[in-house]
């Protein structure tokens, strides 16, 4: 993205969060808040026909899991697609993630011979991993199927717009029984067996405006679709006016509450780890490109960091060199001992010949706070023995 797109894009975020004030900024909320209630029609006529079967979900002969929230980011929804696919995985299924791959660049499309042009047939999905081998670099996987594919042995994860195909390929090239739908909740055209919905803690439901004006993508009644939610960013109080507002939307879905575990501090370009003990009273440098940086930059500080440094960009920016090199020359001048990252953001970063200061990413696992037993009865549910169907059946 260039610099140009991205400082638009930074005006708009700071606009929608009402960070920005004055004639125009509050004049371009006007205009979105309006716009926002025909975002809501459209969603709402989707739903309704998808529901009266105007428009058709596709089924595949196999299990399908959405994993999604209804906000625009910042909920921490790879921790935990990472945590069922292993927890899946170990449990004996076959699983695939389908992945859109926001904001990777596309394949180069097909030469052409003869007459004919390649491009009439489509092309297949992209394989970040085919359960063996990391086939993609992050540029044309996406960062999170990229980190996804990087942290998950034994399950396949696809990159593809059009999910139905990613399915049947994943099907039949690695005979997979399981597809979880990453950012899968407003997919509608493959059938969830089960949708698991995200609601982060610190901010429930976005600003609780729609898109535009704000970062809701469906209205939060529309909740009564999911089958589980787990709230993402607990601290393992209890939160009963939370709750029972959910419970307003959903009085059936298990609930369970989470919160993303720090684990140790890895190199960047070594893979060197460190016990985050090393945190405690260092003067650092914090660098990160995500929806929710202060989540992040809280998190450091609790584990005792002192931030002398904070860089953010806009979600999933892809540094360049000199970018990262000026950060690092800054952190020289203040004689900082590390820069801490993201993982996700790691993986975005180009490589640096010995930098003079150290760059780590956190990395970080989700751990069950409350609602054990859903989360055991969750995962038992998907992993119980399926009646077999043929493949074929669906490919013929």
């Amino acid at each position: 993205m260039s610099q140009r797109s991205e400082s638009l894009e930074q005006f708009a975020i700071d606009v929608i969060l009402e960070r920005r004030h004055g004639f125009r900024a509050g004049l371009l909320r006007g205009v979105l808040y309006a716009l926002s209630f025909v975002y809501q029609d459209v969603v709402q006529l989707r739903l309704f026909l998808y529901r009266h079967r105007i428009f058709r979900e596709r089924t595949l002969g196999c299990l399908v899991v959405s994993i999604g929230n209804l906000t625009v980011g910042g909920t921490g929804k790879t921790p935990i697609v990472e945590k069922f696919a292993r927890a899946l995985n170990n449990g004996g299924r076959r699983v695939a993630i389908l992945s859109r791959g926001y904001k990777s660049v596309p394949q180069p499309p097909p030469k052409k011979f003869g007459f004919f042009r390649a491009r009439k047939t489509p092309l297949p999905p992209r394989v970040v991993s085919d359960g063996k081998s990391l086939l993609l670099d992050s540029t044309t996987a996406g960062d999170e199927p990229y980190m996804l594919a990087s942290n998950l042995k034994n399950v396949v994860v696809l990159v593809d717009k059009d999910r139905v195909k990613a399915g049947k390929y994943a099907i039949k090239e690695f005979g997979v029984d399981t597809l979880l739908l990453d950012d899968g909740l407003q997919y509608l055209h493959l059938k969830h067996r089960l949708d698991i919905v995200l609601i982060d803690r610190q901010a429930p439901f976005g600003n609780e405006h729609l898109l535009p004006r704000g970062t809701l993508r469906e209205p939060p009644e529309n909740l009564r679709r999911a089958s589980y939610i787990f709230i993402t960013k607990s601290t393992g109080d209890p939160d009963e006016e939370l709750r029972a507002r959910i419970r307003g939307y959903n009085r059936t879905a298990e609930i369970i509450e989470c919160a993303h575990q720090p684990l140790y501090l890895q190199n960047v370009f070594t893979g060197a780890q460190l016990p985050l003990e090393r945190l405690r009273d260092t003067f650092i440098g914090s660098l990160c490109g995500i929806a929710a940086p202060e989540s992040f930059e809280g998190g450091l500080r609790k584990l005792g960091a002192k931030i002398e440094l904070a860089k953010r960009y806009t979600d999933h920016h892809r540094y360049t060199e000199a970018e990262l090199q000026r950060f690092v020359n800054r952190c020289i001048r203040r004689d900082l001992a590390m820069i801490v990252t993201t993982e996700k953001d790691a993986v975005r970063f180009p490589r640096l010949t010995n930098p003079q200061v150290p760059i780590y990413f956190l990395r970080v696992e989700i751990d069950i706070l409350s609602g054990h037993e859903s989360w055991d009865q969750c995962v038992a549910r998907i992993c119980q023995p399926q009646p077999m169907i043929s493949p074929e059946r669906f490919f013929s």
